[in-house]
């Protein structure tokens, strides 16, 4: 019998294989965070949802509103556990019972499609150091446990997400790609606790931040174009940084010892503001470029036509109160602004050709808070200063879409967003007599002075305190802006 005949059974088997190689993402997910003064209402973004045909949407936590508003929508739902209680869970079989009761159960029942838990929100975090990761096992452990119990682990997987920055290479090269030291033993086990339940690897992909932070990836190669110089591994030509990173994961997954676990693209997107080339139209370049990829079914160089079950694209939505200990670009994720309004036109389900806005979304009056030039402004800097460090200014940041705003526009900005964000009060529109109301637009050019959601959802800061990074951050912003003065 000659070497390249096959019986039909083989034949049938191969072409099976095949099959589930090449058309394994067949829907594209996205993340949905809720980190914001006054979030889109639940109920908005499920039909903003459905509106653009997506299908699968990733949690940070556990939201009540947010999983009823889920409840008999089809969409597919990851919630997931926040890293402050992976040391509770990792300890208590009997808390991880009352978890799994109290944001499962009763919302499957009540026939929310919940099928993955996130034990924490990148726990492997080098930034983080050993905070979180060491409870991450146990913590996974606990919750599988008490999935048993209920009767729910068939339903529903457990999974830890792995952050961008938990493996890498040395030489920038895929073929040398190996975990962390610092945390490879933890990995192992994180490796063998998901083959033993039969759950994906989720992993974070960040193209943007390996451009940001390593000078030698392009902004083209980043971008998948097509003038990017290619990176050259042992004979495997790399054209994009994707590629590169995902190559790189599956060398450090053969290295310990799992080369074939099914891998959750858990996050990858692209930045629209808060830092240079973090723009709507390359954001738009990026994700274009990122679908593409997978709906070709390309595959990388190490894994040719084998692709990762599903991917999520992060963000839904901006998020003013997202962490920015990496970058004030953090609160600037969202394909939506954070009222829903689309900033490009980007395909989830190849059947709609543009993305469709939130509808009848609900807003403050049509009022700005803005400098008063009428009277003495020579304190108008140290008060925007002391706006900044209760609101988010992120916009002003060096690259930002109103970096470029000359004083006292910039002044009129933090004054504006303090006003916004505690939901147009007269008193936080004061500023010692420097501020004014006004029912004049201010925005300029690409810099937006929004106006907020009035929504019964939204959270108050009164009495809450912003990310202290942030005041640093702000303070080297109008440093700069002092020196123009």
């Amino acid at each position: 019998m000659s070497d390249h005949h096959y019986s039909f059974p083989a034949a049938l088997a191969l072409i099976t294989i095949t099959i589930l190689f090449t058309s394994r993402v067949q829907s594209i997910g996205v993340n949905w965070g809720t980190s914001a003064s006054h979030p889109l209402p639940p109920s908005k973004v499920v039909e903003l949802l459905k509106l653009n045909k997506i299908t699968k949407v990733k949690l940070f936590d556990s939201n009540p509103q947010v999983l009823e508003a889920l409840s008999n929508s089809l969409i597919d739902v990851t919630v997931g556990i926040p890293n402050s209680m992976l040391r509770t869970l990792n300890s208590s079989v009997k808390s991880a019972e009352t978890w799994v009761h109290d944001n499962l159960t009763r919302y499957l029942s009540a026939r929310t499609r919940i099928e993955y838990i996130t034990i924490g929100d990148e726990p492997f975090l080098q930034s983080y150091g050993s905070q979180f990761y060491p409870f991450v096992v146990g913590a996974a452990i606990n919750i599988e446990a008490a999935l048993i119990r209920a009767k729910l682990s068939k339903k529903v997987k457990v999974v830890i997400p792995c952050s961008f920055d938990a493996f890498g290479s040395e030489s920038g090269q895929p073929s040398k790609g190996h975990f962390r030291p610092d945390i490879n033993k933890t990995m192992i086990q994180v490796l063998n606790f998901l083959t033993k339940t039969q759950s994906p690897f989720f992993v974070n992909i960040s193209p943007f931040l390996s451009y940001y932070q390593n000078k030698n990836i392009s902004l083209d190669f980043a971008l998948f174009k097509e003038a990017a110089r290619p990176h050259n591994d042992t004979h495997r030509l790399y054209k994009n940084s994707f590629e590169l990173s995902y190559d790189t994961l599956i060398t450090a997954l053969t290295v310990a010892g799992f080369p074939n676990i099914d891998i959750v693209i858990s996050q990858i997107g692209w930045p629209t503001d808060g830092a240079p080339n973090a723009t709507v139209s390359n954001a738009e370049i990026f994700t274009k470029g990122i679908l593409d990829h997978f709906r070709n079914k390309k595959g990388t160089p190490i894994r040719p036509r084998v692709m990762p079950l599903e991917i999520y694209i992060h963000a839904l939505l901006d998020e003013d109160q997202r962490n920015i200990t990496v970058g004030n670009f953090e609160r600037h994720w969202g394909v939506f602004t954070f009222d829903g309004q689309a900033k490009y036109q980007v395909d989830f389900s190849q059947s709609t050709k543009s993305l469709v806005n939130a509808r009848s979304v609900e807003y403050f009056a049509s009022r700005w808070c803005v400098a008063n030039n009428n009277i003495d402004m020579s304190n108008a800097t140290a008060r925007a200063m002391e706006a900044c460090t209760n609101t988010d200014c992120t916009a002003l940041s060096p690259g930002g879409s109103c970096f470029n705003l000359t004083w006292p526009g910039n002044v009129s900005y933090a004054f504006n967003s303090y006003y916004q964000q505690h939901d147009q009060r007269a008193d936080s529109c004061d500023f010692g007599g420097l501020g004014m109301i006004t029912t004049v637009d201010p925005s300029v050019d690409n810099c937006r002075f929004n106006v907020e959601l009035k929504a019964s959802f939204s959270v108050s800061l009164l009495g809450s305190k912003f990310d202290c990074s942030l005041v640093l951050i702000v303070l080297m912003v109008w440093l700069l802006l002092l020196e123009r003065f």
